[in-house]
């Protein structure tokens, strides 16, 4: 680490899996740890994700908040400034609503720059945490969205400048682009219980309602019994899932894998992806797909039109239209021109937009540009 390294406090709720959680964990597994000394505050104090901040050698601070507005929280507000100034942390990067609304204030006045984010498209469970977040991004120096769609809705809903506005995409990793040998594709697929001579249509999706996995299903009954699908994930619509398919008799074409937490892409062991979810921010596992080569079909919800053009990155169905997906599965399956064609478009944007290097050298600068001495600090909330 170089001795004039930049500190950054990095604020995230939950240690669980999920969008944003892992999106924070691989920015900071990304960041250039000789010029960026990271020091990760977590409110929840346990998750999955909670070896990988280990292994990264990064201190970790627990804070238990509670509830936002209990006295406790104001406590632990009061022992966040000082943590920070203790440390001498320059920048504060919250990554969610409930880190948002409880750091960036504190960080504001411990005498930090603050980097807030809004990574979600729908609104929050309640109300009033949406006005408690509109009001934090107000002791924010910048605000970070993941799609276009999230940065319109900054400035349109929440009134926030469009000049403290970033747009930052997720991001995708070299090894998303790496494929292992024809062999290793078969034994994996064998492994799931997939016949050699299948078609293979997989999801990587937590199994929950928003996903939608049902319309895969239905999608999938109206196909030849050679078309297999393969879900990765785990959730609260497992069992109804798995009723779902003994009710259309494709229960032996439906194979379920748990949840798989492995470096590989997983998206390169299928012959389409499928997203048939109601609503989305900017979704991780299309990215994936789009690294592996794989056709895509998804639903136009959120930021993935963003990075889905119907026909030529992917494939767009409607929500909810289990015909119109069997239909472009069908497609897929008939049409290898099409799947090679939109197989390369899907590489080629996905190394120009949303490769690690690029996305990562803009928050690299981000910081830097904020870590400057404080004169110019005031100057960027104007």
């Amino acid at each position: 680490m170089y001795e004039h390294a930049i500190r950054i406090g990095y604020c995230i709720d939950t240690l669980d899996i999920g969008g944003t959680e892992l999106n924070a964990v691989r920015t900071l597994e990304a960041l250039d740890r000789r010029r960026f000394q990271v020091t990760v505050f977590h409110l929840h104090r346990s998750g999955p994700l909670l070896e990988r901040y280990r292994a990264l050698g990064v201190e970790l601070v627990h804070l238990p908040i509670g509830r936002l507005y209990m006295p406790r929280t104001a406590l632990q507000g009061l022992s966040f400034r000082r943590a920070l100034r203790r440390r001498r942390i320059q920048v504060v990067h919250t990554h969610d609503l409930y880190t948002n609304i409880f750091a960036a204030p504190w960080a504001r006045l411990a005498g930090c720059c603050v980097i807030a984010s809004r990574r979600w498209l729908d609104a929050a469970p309640r109300p009033g945490l949406l006005r408690l977040n509109r009001w934090s991004y107000r002791f924010a120096h910048r605000v970070i969205s993941n799609s276009t769609l999230a940065a319109r809705l900054l400035a349109d809903q929440e009134g926030v400048p469009a000049v403290r506005i970033l747009e930052l995409p997720n991001f995708l990793d070299e090894r998303a682009f790496e494929r292992v040998g024809v062999e290793q594709r078969s034994a994996r697929r064998r492994g799931w219980g997939v016949p050699p001579e299948a078609f293979v249509v997989g999801s990587v999706a937590r199994l929950a309602p928003v996903k939608n996995h049902a319309t895969l299903l239905r999608a999938l009954a109206q196909l030849p019994t050679e078309v297999h699908a393969v879900l990765i994930g785990a959730g609260p619509e497992r069992a109804a899932l798995g009723d779902l398919a003994r009710n259309l008799q494709i229960e032996s074409r439906v194979h379920f894998t748990g949840e798989l937490l492995e470096a590989g892409n997983l998206h390169q062991f299928f012959d389409a992806s499928v997203l048939c979810s109601r609503s989305e921010g900017s979704p991780n596992s299309v990215l994936e797909a789009l690294a592996a080569g794989c056709p895509v079909i998804a639903t136009p919800v959120g930021g993935v039109p963003e990075i889905i053009v119907d026909r030529q990155t992917g494939l767009l169905v409607p929500v909810d239209a289990a015909a119109a997906l069997a239909a472009g599965l069908a497609e897929l399956r008939q049409d290898a021109q099409l799947r090679s064609r939109l197989s390369e478009a899907g590489i080629a944007r996905a190394r120009m937009k949303y490769h690690r290097n690029v996305v990562i050298a803009q928050l690299e600068s981000l910081y830097q540009m904020l870590a400057r001495p404080a004169p110019h600090q005031d100057a960027l909330l104007t």
